[in-house]
């Protein structure tokens, strides 16, 4: 499938099912996309966790919700997932050197990168590319200087990391191409082989259509960052529900 049928492809989808639990989960799959005002019957005991626009949502059975923009969100504060899709920094971000690269969510415990849109330097595979002339390699020990390698088919190129520095930009003189494949050598760790898929017209915080268009390419890593994201704030909204029932 190319980039641009990707784009075509979830162009209507304005909700995707992450996980459904309850009498009515069979309905519910993940993965499934729900279209801008969609309705949804749930029964009691049904719980359903979806991604919006907004973010991650989670609604709970017996009733009807109708799935568009009027939506009353059930908290503002659980935004991780649009951290991750925006590149937002804020007070969290711990992005080393790099400006305009984007940030992303962060916490004291998390070690991975800090938006979807960063290479891990220690992963190989589909990486997704939204803005090629702001793509960055992502590195989990940045206390030490360290310069690698880029190899592609027209070449290759330094990585030169800063002491200090988790982000690095992508070599200006290296051509990002879609379905390309490339190979980073970093001192010390074996070499990583990943291709890069250039997804043109990126929907700027669509985050259902940003994890489709993940998804369908193939950009595991990627996704299930997100997916990772959207689960803690769901976990977030339930223990915030429970928390105000029991009070």
């Amino acid at each position: 499938m190319g980039a641009a049928t990707l784009v075509a492809a979830q162009a209507h989808a304005q909700s995707v099912v992450l996980r459904a639990t309850g009498p009515s989960s069979a309905s519910y799959p993940a993965g499934k996309k729900l279209a801008d005002g969609t309705e949804i019957v749930l029964k009691a005991g049904d719980v359903l966790t979806v991604l919006d626009k907004a973010g991650t949502r989670v609604v709970r059975g017996p009733g009807k919700v109708t799935l568009d923009g009027s939506v009353t969100r059930d908290r503002t504060g659980a935004k991780r997932v649009a951290d991750l899709v925006s590149g937002s920094t804020g007070a969290r971000a711990r992005t080393g050197a790099v400006r305009g690269a984007g940030g992303g969510a962060a916490s004291a415990t998390y070690t991975g990168p800090t938006n979807i849109w960063q290479i891990d330097s220690t992963k190989g595979g589909t990486w997704c590319v939204a803005d090629a002339t702001r793509l960055v390699f992502w590195r989990p020990d940045r206390v030490e200087a360290m310069t690698g390698t880029v190899k592609g088919q027209s070449g290759s190129a330094d990585v030169a990391f800063k002491r200090g520095g988790a982000l690095k930009l992508w070599p200006q003189d290296m051509p990002v191409v879609d379905n390309a494949t490339y190979t980073l050598e970093m001192p010390g760790a074996s070499p990583v082989t990943f291709i890069t898929r250039v997804l043109p017209g990126v929907p700027d915080g669509d985050v259902p259509a940003v994890y489709s268009m993940l998804n369908d390419a193939g950009c595991t890593a990627q996704r299930d960052l997100l997916l990772e994201a959207a689960y803690a704030d769901a976990a977030e909204i339930e223990a915030e529900a429970e928390n105000t029932t029991e009070g």
